[in-house]
């Protein structure tokens, strides 16, 4: 069993001085809020027993928030990992007193998801959500703007000018990292295919994009077939997955932009050896785990979801209690590359 930490442990960890951390751990002076939260993040990351203490204390001067999330697929392993990954940010920030508050659009349908979001006026401070590029959309982010909510676009973009910020992946690079690694892959030259879910989602026309861009640039051998829009359906994926091998026999590589990898990997180990197409999928669930295992994933290109959603509630709290010029920006994660041999 490991030492108890001590008093000197969070001084050290914090980068602080024995009686600064005393002054804090025991109210004996005020300190300032910033030297407050080094000691309680300090406390935290070695384990120290009485930082829920420091917490308490930190918490009883903060301003309390809500946080609004519209996600899509509330039935997909990934969505619930992103509830999850979710509310554990808005748990631990340190920022605010926070509550998530997370709704799902009943459809993909653009007027579903705009609902959902003036629905949260009155019960969020700041919403993020998963939208489509629509301008339904637009003029839900512009409502709630008037209303005084800052509006974040999460993993796909949407309302450009007028939504607050994007946060995600650079999905052009995503879609030239696809596009390098299964050209990289492939046995042979020969075809390649790639999905979308929709024209409407943003994050996978930029995939498409930097995917056909790679291979035009660097791999001109191969020939892109036109492009097949899944609306993220496994069903779908499957048969069109079944279609393409059966009318292509050179088809040396499959990207799959969005959702629906679970019907293509089904529909490769009917009909196609391991590692016999390259195929490329974007997160990490545990379908592409173990289709990764069992090579019939060439490799998955994830989100840092712990990352993504503590950065995603900080920029939120910023953007709701900062008194700053209001300025669109974009803020992009460095997305994880998973390869049969790191599982």
């Amino acid at each position: 069993m490991g030492r108890r930490k001590t008093i000197h442990d969070v001084a050290q960890q914090a980068g602080l001085s024995v009686a600064t951390v005393d002054r804090v751990l025991n109210g004996r002076q005020r300190v300032r809020e910033e030297t407050a939260r080094r000691v309680y993040e300090a406390a935290q990351k070695i384990g120290y027993h009485a930082a829920g203490l420091i917490g308490q204390r930190l918490a009883t001067d903060l301003p309390q928030m809500t946080f609004g999330f519209v996600l899509n697929n509330a039935g997909h392993a990934f969505y619930q990992s992103l509830a999850q990954h979710i509310e554990k940010a808005v748990r631990e920030c340190t920022l605010v007193r926070g509550r998530a508050l997370i709704e799902y659009s009943p459809s993909h349908d653009a007027s579903d998801f705009a609902q959902t979001m003036k629905d949260m006026v009155g019960k969020a401070d700041v919403i993020a959500a998963t939208a489509t590029t629509h301008h339904d959309i637009t003029q839900a982010v512009t409502d709630l703007k008037e209303n005084d909510i800052p509006t974040f676009a999460l993993l796909n973009d949407f309302a450009p000018g007028v939504r607050y910020a994007y946060v995600g992946l650079n999905n052009i690079k995503v879609g030239r990292m696809a596009s390098w690694m299964v050209s990289t892959a492939a046995k042979k030259t020969g075809k390649v295919a790639v999905f979308i879910g929709g024209h409407r989602w943003h994050g996978h026309e930029l995939r498409e994009m930097g995917f056909r861009s790679h291979f035009r640039e660097f791999a001109p051998q191969f020939h892109v077939l036109d492009t097949i829009v899944n609306v993220e359906t496994r069903r779908f994926t499957y048969f069109a997955t079944i279609d393409l091998l059966s009318r292509h026999k050179d088809l040396e590589g499959i990207y799959l932009a969005g959702g629906g990898m679970e019907g293509a990997i089904a529909a490769l180990k009917e009909v196609r050896k391991p590692g016999e197409v390259a195929l490329v999928v974007n997160e990490l669930t545990s379908d592409s785990s173990k289709a990764l295992s069992d090579r019939y994933l060439t490799m998955a290109i994830a989100t840092p979801l712990e990352r993504l959603c503590k950065d995603l509630v900080r920029l939120m709290v910023e953007a709701k209690l900062n008194d700053q010029p209001f300025i669109a920006g974009q803020h992009f994660l460095q997305p994880e590359l998973i390869i049969p041999e790191s599982v």
